[in-house]
């Protein structure tokens, strides 16, 4: 199926829902494509909060400043 990208945020309900059943949605801007929306299929495993206790690590320099010039590209 293809729709516009107009048509897509009007109907984006109702274009996830037919892919989530499988159907690629193309979006367009005029007459080219430009995305596709398709389903990422079924999520496995359940989340369990605390899963990674004790598994991962802050160090000290987690709560070091950003160099500046990683300051400025999250500012762009």
């Amino acid at each position: 199926m293809s729709t516009t990208i107009h048509q897509a945020k009007t109907n984006l309900s109702r274009l996830i829902q037919r892919a989530s059943k499988g159907e690629q949605v193309i979006i367009s801007r005029g007459a080219t494509p430009v995305a596709m929306l398709v389903s990422v299929g079924p999520i496995k495993g359940k989340r369990t909060p605390g899963a990674l206790k004790g598994k991962l690590q802050l160090t000290p320099e987690f709560f070091e400043p950003l160099p500046q010039d990683e300051l400025d590209a999250w500012e762009k």
